[in-house]
Protein backbone atom coordinates (compact mmCIF):
# COMPACT_ATOMS: atom_id res chain seq x y z
CA UNK A 1 0.00 0.00 0.00
CA UNK A 2 1.36 3.40 -0.99
CA UNK A 3 1.21 6.35 1.36
CA UNK A 4 -0.24 9.54 -0.06
CA UNK A 5 2.15 12.46 0.20
CA UNK A 6 0.71 15.84 0.96
CA UNK A 7 1.71 19.18 2.45
CA UNK A 8 0.67 18.86 6.09
CA UNK A 9 0.75 22.64 6.68
CA UNK A 10 -1.49 23.23 3.67
CA UNK A 11 -3.98 20.64 4.95
CA UNK A 12 -3.96 22.32 8.38
CA UNK A 13 -4.46 25.75 6.80
CA UNK A 14 -7.41 24.56 4.75
CA UNK A 15 -8.92 22.70 7.70
CA UNK A 16 -8.42 25.77 9.90
CA UNK A 17 -10.27 27.89 7.35
CA UNK A 18 -13.16 25.44 7.31
CA UNK A 19 -13.38 25.17 11.11
CA UNK A 20 -12.95 28.94 11.47
CA UNK A 21 -15.76 29.71 9.02
CA UNK A 22 -18.24 27.05 10.06
CA UNK A 23 -17.20 25.97 13.53
CA UNK A 24 -16.16 22.56 14.76
CA UNK A 25 -19.62 21.01 15.03
CA UNK A 26 -20.96 22.37 11.72
CA UNK A 27 -17.93 21.14 9.75
CA UNK A 28 -18.33 17.61 8.45
CA UNK A 29 -15.55 15.22 7.59
CA UNK A 30 -16.90 15.20 4.02
CA UNK A 31 -16.21 18.94 3.91
CA UNK A 32 -12.72 18.30 5.28
CA UNK A 33 -12.07 15.82 2.47
CA UNK A 34 -13.33 18.36 -0.07
CA UNK A 35 -11.30 21.35 1.16
CA UNK A 36 -8.11 19.35 1.63
CA UNK A 37 -8.44 17.24 -1.50
CA UNK A 38 -7.52 14.15 0.52
CA UNK A 39 -9.28 10.82 0.66
CA UNK A 40 -10.79 9.72 3.99
CA UNK A 41 -8.09 7.14 4.65
CA UNK A 42 -5.32 9.73 4.28
CA UNK A 43 -7.00 12.17 6.67
CA UNK A 44 -7.74 9.52 9.30
CA UNK A 45 -4.26 8.02 9.01
CA UNK A 46 -2.55 11.41 9.34
CA UNK A 47 -4.83 13.07 11.89
CA UNK A 48 -6.87 10.35 13.59
CA UNK A 49 -10.31 11.90 13.77
CA UNK A 50 -12.11 15.23 13.41
CA UNK A 51 -11.36 16.29 17.00
CA UNK A 52 -7.64 15.62 16.55
CA UNK A 53 -7.57 17.49 13.24
CA UNK A 54 -9.36 20.38 14.97
CA UNK A 55 -6.82 20.37 17.81
CA UNK A 56 -3.92 20.37 15.36
CA UNK A 57 -5.57 23.23 13.45
CA UNK A 58 -5.94 25.18 16.71
CA UNK A 59 -2.33 24.40 17.64
CA UNK A 60 -1.06 25.55 14.24
CA UNK A 61 -3.07 28.78 14.54
CA UNK A 62 -1.78 29.38 18.09
CA UNK A 63 1.80 28.79 16.97
CA UNK A 64 1.43 31.35 14.17
CA UNK A 65 -0.10 33.82 16.63
CA UNK A 66 2.74 33.30 19.10
CA UNK A 67 5.31 33.77 16.33
CA UNK A 68 3.63 37.00 15.23
CA UNK A 69 3.59 38.33 18.79
CA UNK A 70 7.25 37.36 19.35
CA UNK A 71 8.29 39.01 16.10
CA UNK A 72 6.38 42.19 16.92
CA UNK A 73 7.65 42.46 20.48
CA UNK A 74 11.24 41.43 19.85
CA UNK A 75 11.50 43.93 17.00
CA UNK A 76 11.31 46.82 19.45
CA UNK A 77 13.38 47.74 22.47
CA UNK A 78 10.15 48.88 24.15
CA UNK A 79 7.86 45.82 24.35
CA UNK A 80 5.02 47.74 25.99
CA UNK A 81 4.87 50.03 22.96
CA UNK A 82 4.87 46.88 20.86
CA UNK A 83 1.82 45.64 22.76
CA UNK A 84 0.08 48.94 22.02
CA UNK A 85 0.92 48.44 18.33
CA UNK A 86 -0.48 44.90 18.38
CA UNK A 87 -3.70 46.12 19.99
CA UNK A 88 -3.95 48.98 17.49
CA UNK A 89 -3.52 46.43 14.70
CA UNK A 90 -6.35 44.32 16.12
CA UNK A 91 -8.61 47.35 16.22
CA UNK A 92 -7.63 48.33 12.68
CA UNK A 93 -8.23 44.88 11.25
CA UNK A 94 -11.66 44.73 12.91
CA UNK A 95 -12.76 47.40 10.44
CA UNK A 96 -11.93 45.18 7.47
CA UNK A 97 -15.03 43.85 5.71
CA UNK A 98 -13.48 40.35 5.75
CA UNK A 99 -12.70 40.45 9.49
CA UNK A 100 -13.05 37.29 11.52
CA UNK A 101 -12.75 36.90 15.26
CA UNK A 102 -9.71 35.06 16.62
CA UNK A 103 -10.01 31.33 15.81
CA UNK A 104 -9.19 30.33 19.40
CA UNK A 105 -11.76 32.67 20.93
CA UNK A 106 -14.44 31.80 18.38
CA UNK A 107 -13.87 28.10 19.00
CA UNK A 108 -13.97 28.53 22.77
CA UNK A 109 -17.30 30.33 22.47
CA UNK A 110 -18.73 27.64 20.18
CA UNK A 111 -17.93 24.61 22.29
CA UNK A 112 -20.37 23.44 24.92
CA UNK A 113 -20.73 20.84 27.64
CA UNK A 114 -19.33 17.58 26.43
CA UNK A 115 -16.46 19.32 24.66
CA UNK A 116 -14.38 19.65 27.82
CA UNK A 117 -11.21 18.17 26.32
CA UNK A 118 -11.30 20.57 23.36
CA UNK A 119 -12.12 23.54 25.63
CA UNK A 120 -9.20 22.63 27.89
CA UNK A 121 -6.92 22.41 24.85
CA UNK A 122 -7.97 25.90 23.72
CA UNK A 123 -7.42 27.25 27.23
CA UNK A 124 -3.94 25.72 27.15
CA UNK A 125 -3.20 27.59 23.91
CA UNK A 126 -4.47 30.93 25.24
CA UNK A 127 -2.43 30.43 28.42
CA UNK A 128 0.69 30.05 26.25
CA UNK A 129 -0.10 33.41 24.64
CA UNK A 130 -0.72 34.99 28.05
CA UNK A 131 2.62 33.64 29.33
CA UNK A 132 4.38 35.14 26.34
CA UNK A 133 2.86 38.55 27.02
CA UNK A 134 3.76 38.21 30.70
CA UNK A 135 7.40 37.51 29.82
CA UNK A 136 7.62 40.74 27.83
CA UNK A 137 5.70 42.80 30.39
CA UNK A 138 8.11 41.47 33.04
CA UNK A 139 10.85 43.49 31.35
CA UNK A 140 9.16 46.57 32.82
CA UNK A 141 7.31 45.26 35.88
CA UNK A 142 7.84 42.74 38.68
CA UNK A 143 6.81 39.19 37.66
CA UNK A 144 3.65 39.08 39.81
CA UNK A 145 2.48 42.45 38.47
CA UNK A 146 3.46 41.40 34.92
CA UNK A 147 1.26 38.31 35.26
CA UNK A 148 -1.68 40.38 36.49
CA UNK A 149 -1.22 42.78 33.59
CA UNK A 150 -0.95 39.91 31.11
CA UNK A 151 -4.23 38.48 32.41
CA UNK A 152 -5.87 41.88 32.10
CA UNK A 153 -4.44 42.22 28.59
CA UNK A 154 -5.87 38.84 27.56
CA UNK A 155 -9.29 39.77 28.95
CA UNK A 156 -9.19 42.94 26.88
CA UNK A 157 -8.09 41.05 23.77
CA UNK A 158 -10.94 38.56 24.22
CA UNK A 159 -13.42 41.41 24.61
CA UNK A 160 -11.94 43.26 21.66
CA UNK A 161 -12.22 40.21 19.43
CA UNK A 162 -15.88 39.69 20.33
CA UNK A 163 -16.88 43.37 20.47
CA UNK A 164 -15.28 44.07 17.11
CA UNK A 165 -18.38 42.84 15.31
CA UNK A 166 -20.08 46.08 16.31
CA UNK A 167 -20.21 48.36 13.25
CA UNK A 168 -17.90 51.39 13.33
CA UNK A 169 -16.62 50.55 16.78
CA UNK A 170 -12.87 51.18 16.31
CA UNK A 171 -12.71 54.45 18.23
CA UNK A 172 -14.89 53.05 21.01
CA UNK A 173 -12.62 50.02 21.30
CA UNK A 174 -9.47 52.16 21.39
CA UNK A 175 -10.95 54.34 24.11
CA UNK A 176 -11.91 51.24 26.10
CA UNK A 177 -8.42 49.77 25.72
CA UNK A 178 -6.78 53.00 26.85
CA UNK A 179 -9.09 53.22 29.87
CA UNK A 180 -8.79 49.56 30.79
CA UNK A 181 -5.03 49.25 30.24
CA UNK A 182 -3.65 52.55 31.58
CA UNK A 183 -0.27 50.94 32.39
CA UNK A 184 0.53 50.75 28.67
CA UNK A 185 2.36 53.72 27.09
CA UNK A 186 -0.38 54.75 24.69
CA UNK A 187 0.63 57.35 22.12
CA UNK A 188 -0.94 60.73 22.71
CA UNK A 189 -3.95 61.39 20.56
Amino acid sequence: MTRVKFDREQVLERSTELFWQQGFHASSMQQVFEVTGLKPGSVYLAFGNKAELFKQSLSSYAEKTINMIEQSLSATDKPLEGICNILQGMVDESGDCHYRCCFLIKSQLELSAGDEELKAFITQQTKRIEALYASYIAQEYQPDIAQQYATSLMLHIFGLRVYSYQPNSQQTMLTGLRQGLPWLPWPTQ
